[in-house]
Protein backbone atom coordinates (compact mmCIF):
# COMPACT_ATOMS: atom_id res chain seq x y z
CA UNK A 1 0.00 0.00 0.00
CA UNK A 2 1.50 3.52 -0.95
CA UNK A 3 1.39 6.12 1.72
CA UNK A 4 1.00 9.53 0.77
CA UNK A 5 1.24 12.95 2.98
CA UNK A 6 -0.56 15.26 1.39
CA UNK A 7 -1.54 19.55 2.49
CA UNK A 8 -5.37 20.17 1.88
CA UNK A 9 -8.55 19.74 2.96
CA UNK A 10 -10.14 16.26 3.73
CA UNK A 11 -13.51 17.19 1.98
CA UNK A 12 -11.91 17.50 -1.45
CA UNK A 13 -10.15 14.64 -1.52
CA UNK A 14 -11.66 12.45 -4.90
CA UNK A 15 -10.76 8.92 -2.94
CA UNK A 16 -12.98 6.07 -2.70
CA UNK A 17 -12.92 6.86 0.99
CA UNK A 18 -12.87 9.57 3.44
CA UNK A 19 -12.08 9.03 7.22
CA UNK A 20 -14.30 10.97 9.48
CA UNK A 21 -12.81 11.73 12.82
CA UNK A 22 -16.00 11.86 14.62
CA UNK A 23 -17.82 11.78 17.86
CA UNK A 24 -19.35 9.61 19.05
CA UNK A 25 -22.50 11.10 18.38
CA UNK A 26 -22.14 10.56 14.90
CA UNK A 27 -24.13 13.42 14.12
CA UNK A 28 -21.72 15.83 13.32
CA UNK A 29 -19.25 18.28 15.43
CA UNK A 30 -16.48 21.01 14.87
CA UNK A 31 -13.15 19.95 12.57
CA UNK A 32 -13.06 17.68 10.59
CA UNK A 33 -16.20 16.40 11.70
CA UNK A 34 -18.15 19.10 10.99
CA UNK A 35 -16.63 19.78 7.46
CA UNK A 36 -17.43 16.70 6.58
CA UNK A 37 -20.99 16.67 7.44
CA UNK A 38 -21.38 20.20 5.72
CA UNK A 39 -19.81 19.32 2.58
CA UNK A 40 -21.23 16.33 2.42
CA UNK A 41 -24.91 17.55 2.63
CA UNK A 42 -27.35 15.35 4.62
CA UNK A 43 -27.27 11.94 3.35
CA UNK A 44 -24.65 11.84 5.48
CA UNK A 45 -26.38 12.90 8.57
CA UNK A 46 -29.29 10.50 7.72
CA UNK A 47 -27.59 7.65 7.64
CA UNK A 48 -25.91 8.41 11.19
CA UNK A 49 -29.00 9.01 12.53
CA UNK A 50 -30.35 5.38 11.20
CA UNK A 51 -26.82 3.84 12.78
CA UNK A 52 -27.64 5.67 16.07
CA UNK A 53 -31.54 4.34 15.87
CA UNK A 54 -29.90 0.49 15.18
CA UNK A 55 -26.66 -0.75 15.81
CA UNK A 56 -25.27 2.43 17.87
CA UNK A 57 -27.61 3.56 20.40
CA UNK A 58 -24.94 4.70 22.62
CA UNK A 59 -22.87 6.21 19.99
CA UNK A 60 -20.04 4.58 18.47
CA UNK A 61 -17.67 3.89 20.82
CA UNK A 62 -13.84 5.48 20.73
CA UNK A 63 -11.11 3.04 18.25
CA UNK A 64 -14.15 1.74 15.84
CA UNK A 65 -15.48 2.61 12.63
CA UNK A 66 -18.46 2.15 10.72
CA UNK A 67 -18.95 3.23 7.56
CA UNK A 68 -21.99 5.79 5.09
CA UNK A 69 -22.89 7.65 2.55
CA UNK A 70 -20.07 9.95 1.44
CA UNK A 71 -23.15 12.38 -0.03
CA UNK A 72 -21.92 15.06 -1.99
CA UNK A 73 -18.29 14.50 -1.59
CA UNK A 74 -15.72 13.54 -4.42
CA UNK A 75 -15.46 10.21 -2.49
CA UNK A 76 -18.40 7.01 -2.56
CA UNK A 77 -17.88 6.54 1.55
CA UNK A 78 -17.39 8.23 4.40
CA UNK A 79 -16.06 5.72 7.34
CA UNK A 80 -16.78 7.09 10.78
CA UNK A 81 -14.03 6.30 13.55
CA UNK A 82 -13.75 8.03 17.09
CA UNK A 83 -10.56 8.78 18.37
CA UNK A 84 -9.28 8.72 21.91
CA UNK A 85 -9.28 12.39 23.50
CA UNK A 86 -5.23 12.58 24.23
CA UNK A 87 -4.66 12.18 28.23
CA UNK A 88 -1.17 13.19 29.78
CA UNK A 89 -2.03 10.38 32.73
CA UNK A 90 -3.06 7.53 30.48
CA UNK A 91 -1.70 6.03 27.32
CA UNK A 92 -4.39 6.12 24.83
CA UNK A 93 -2.55 5.28 21.93
CA UNK A 94 -3.69 2.23 21.13
CA UNK A 95 -7.37 3.38 20.91
CA UNK A 96 -5.49 6.02 18.63
CA UNK A 97 -4.33 3.38 15.66
CA UNK A 98 -7.44 1.17 16.42
CA UNK A 99 -8.78 3.77 14.63
CA UNK A 100 -6.67 3.65 11.70
CA UNK A 101 -7.38 -0.42 11.43
CA UNK A 102 -10.41 -0.52 11.59
CA UNK A 103 -11.10 2.20 9.58
CA UNK A 104 -9.22 0.11 6.65
CA UNK A 105 -10.84 -2.90 7.73
CA UNK A 106 -13.87 -1.26 6.83
CA UNK A 107 -12.42 0.24 3.77
CA UNK A 108 -11.07 -3.20 2.41
CA UNK A 109 -14.91 -4.33 3.01
CA UNK A 110 -16.45 -1.73 1.41
CA UNK A 111 -13.75 -2.57 -1.86
CA UNK A 112 -12.06 0.90 -1.36
CA UNK A 113 -8.70 1.28 -3.18
CA UNK A 114 -7.88 4.81 -2.07
CA UNK A 115 -8.80 6.16 1.46
CA UNK A 116 -8.01 9.80 2.91
CA UNK A 117 -7.39 9.81 6.48
CA UNK A 118 -7.39 13.07 8.92
CA UNK A 119 -4.85 13.08 11.57
CA UNK A 120 -6.97 11.97 14.19
CA UNK A 121 -7.20 13.32 17.43
CA UNK A 122 -4.69 15.95 16.97
CA UNK A 123 -7.19 18.70 16.35
CA UNK A 124 -9.72 19.29 19.14
CA UNK A 125 -8.98 15.88 20.97
CA UNK A 126 -5.61 17.68 21.56
CA UNK A 127 -3.49 15.01 20.66
CA UNK A 128 0.27 16.07 20.07
CA UNK A 129 0.88 16.74 16.22
CA UNK A 130 3.87 14.59 16.38
CA UNK A 131 2.62 11.65 18.14
CA UNK A 132 -0.31 11.50 15.87
CA UNK A 133 1.43 11.71 13.15
CA UNK A 134 3.96 8.61 14.35
CA UNK A 135 0.78 6.35 15.71
CA UNK A 136 -0.76 6.90 12.04
CA UNK A 137 2.27 6.16 10.58
CA UNK A 138 3.08 3.26 12.45
CA UNK A 139 -0.44 1.49 11.69
CA UNK A 140 -0.25 2.66 8.34
CA UNK A 141 3.19 1.17 7.46
CA UNK A 142 2.11 -1.94 8.70
CA UNK A 143 -0.96 -2.60 7.20
CA UNK A 144 -1.35 -4.90 4.50
CA UNK A 145 -5.00 -4.66 3.12
CA UNK A 146 -6.81 -6.29 0.64
CA UNK A 147 -8.04 -3.72 -1.62
CA UNK A 148 -6.27 -0.31 -0.16
CA UNK A 149 -3.63 0.39 -2.56
CA UNK A 150 -3.62 4.28 -1.51
CA UNK A 151 -3.65 5.90 2.54
CA UNK A 152 -3.44 9.34 1.96
CA UNK A 153 -3.12 11.20 5.39
CA UNK A 154 -4.38 14.46 4.39
CA UNK A 155 -2.86 17.32 6.77
CA UNK A 156 -4.41 20.39 7.58
CA UNK A 157 -2.08 23.68 7.50
CA UNK A 158 1.58 23.69 6.18
CA UNK A 159 3.24 23.66 9.65
CA UNK A 160 1.46 20.12 10.50
CA UNK A 161 2.01 19.20 6.47
CA UNK A 162 5.76 19.63 7.50
CA UNK A 163 6.25 17.93 10.96
CA UNK A 164 4.87 15.02 9.31
CA UNK A 165 7.03 15.01 6.48
CA UNK A 166 9.83 15.40 9.26
CA UNK A 167 8.61 12.58 10.68
CA UNK A 168 7.74 10.53 8.04
CA UNK A 169 11.17 10.72 6.91
CA UNK A 170 12.61 8.96 9.57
Amino acid sequence: MEITLVEGDITAQAVDAVVNAANSSLLGGGGVDGAIHRRGGPAILAECRALRASRYGRGLPTGQAVATTAGDLPARWVIHTVGPVWSATEDRSTLLRDCYANSLRVADELGASTVAFPLISAGIYGWPVDDAVRQALSVLRRATPATVSEARLVLFGADTHAAACEISAV
